[in-house]
């Protein structure tokens, strides 16, 4: 027999007496199930505004609730409204988790700030007790509220958080003229980020520091990122950020194939017009894992990162030099998490996370490294090899015969002076093999 859908489940349900406010607690209390189980641990979304301002919902959920846990700030608002125990985050939060694990079955509230799954507990929450445990009672967003306060649109503004996370992480969003919304990770957070705004250039950018919201003692204030900054700034803040950059101003730009002077570099990286098309052949996707065999400079790892938020790499570079020179790459283009591994290849690499593309840039003719890079990469997984040697150039051919796929030339011109006259000058030509594993 066909199990009926939630919507069916849900119209045959009887209605319940009392309020409709206390009718859409019980349903947002208990999501409809397979197992047809009922929630017993409630999230509750918290403003500065504290428990008066929460709905009815929330004020039972937490009045009824045997424990409730979350920061203490966050206790402080609701003392003397709930008769169980209180018991404040411990560091770190698994050891709380396991707490909250040893209650399953009571119930239990955990409280976060406003809506708990915008840069939250919330998922870490779901990921360990699962959707069927958890009832889900969200507030206002700080975003939320820090948009309705300036009038910005929330779809034109990209929101970030720097709770836990460094400032090089915003390198790729301060574009001309862009709106960001920040969550800061304390009081020094705004005074950071209009010094980090001068040194790239961007001293007119405009810091509205947003203090407190929703609560009893919010503040706004605004100044340039060249002005001084207020010494009283609250702990509890955001800054949203009006980007104006500088004629001297050095930002990113969104193409793919940035100017070589951005990497520091010793020669061997892959050269701007090269990497652009190298890029466009490994074509990545959000979240996908890339392996760069024989890194250099770390410009493709940090090229593909830049590409989507959720996007890794781990660049794999025998020299000691070459590998520390990545990871200051990586942070001063904005993508710090790149992964550096310091081995000479080829080399067993079974325990990294399998890679859904690999590029190899040098060394090509290496025996055994083309076919290790094949071998990790899943079907459907991409291989982009580039060689400028006659070697390098038989063992494309060689894997092109095996494994088919496409093989191509990049050839490169510029111009340079030749004596008292200008004349191009072509680069080495690089003979560039991509294939898609399919089985």
């Amino acid at each position: 027999m066909m199990q009926p859908s939630g919507l069916e489940r849900l119209a045959k349900k009887p209605r319940l007496r009392g309020s409709p406010k206390d009718q859409d607690f019980h349903l947002l209390l208990s999501p409809l199930s397979p197992t047809g189980a009922s929630p017993w641990l409630t999230l509750v979304g918290l403003g500065e505004d504290g428990f008066e301002a929460l709905s009815r919902s929330a004020q039972r959920a937490i009045a009824e609730a045997d424990l409730v846990m979350g920061g203490r700030r966050h206790l402080a608002l609701i003392e003397g409204h709930n008769t169980g125990a209180l018991v404040p985050w411990s560091t770190p939060y698994a050891q709380s988790l396991d707490r909250i694990e040893a209650h399953r079955g009571r119930k239990i509230v955990v409280l976060a700030s406003g809506d708990p799954f915008c840069f939250g507990i919330g998922s870490l929450i779901m990921q360990r007790f699962g959707r069927e445990a958890l009832g889900v009672l969200p507030g206002r967003s700080c975003f939320t509220l820090a948009c309705a306060r300036l009038g910005w649109s929330g779809q034109n503004t990209v929101f970030a958080s720097l709770c836990g996370r460094p400032l090089a992480r915003l390198v790729p969003l301060v574009q001309p003229g862009a709106r960001l919304m920040i969550l800061s990770a304390d009081e020094t957070t705004p005074g950071l980020l209009a010094a980090w705004l001068v040194a790239r250039g961007c001293g007119g950018s405009i810091l509205h520091v947003l203090e407190a919201l929703g609560g009893p003692h919010e503040r706004m204030r605004s100044l340039t990122a060249s002005d001084p900054v207020p010494c009283d700034i609250a702990r509890l803040n955001m800054v949203a950020l009006e980007i104006v950059a500088g004629k001297d101003s050095n930002l990113l730009p969104l193409t793919s194939g940035l100017p070589d002077h951005f990497f520091e570099h010793d020669g061997q990286m892959t050269k701007q017009e090269v990497r652009a098309v190298t890029l466009a052949a490994l074509a990545p996707h959000p979240g996908e894992i890339l392996w760069d065999m024989g890194a250099g400079s770390g410009s493709i790892g940090i090229e593909w990162m830049l590409r989507h938020p959720s996007n890794r790499c781990i660049a794999i570079e025998r020299d000691a030099g070459r590998a520390a020179r990545i990871l200051r790459n990586a942070e001063t283009l904005g993508v710090p998490e790149l992964h550096v591994e310091q081995r000479a290849l080829p080399v067993d690499l079974s325990d990294l996370p399998r890679p859904d593309a690999v590029f190899i840039g040098g060394g090509v003719g290496t025996a055994g490294l083309l076919d290790s890079g094949w071998n990790a990469l899943a079907s459907g997984g991409r291989l982009v090899a580039n060689a400028v040697t006659l070697e390098g150039e038989q063992r494309l051919f060689q894997a092109f015969q095996a494994w088919g796929g496409a093989l191509s030339r990049i050839g490169v011109e510029r111009l340079g002076p030749i004596g008292n006259v200008f004349g191009f000058r072509p680069a080495m030509t690089v003979t560039q093999y991509q294939a898609v594993k399919t089985c």
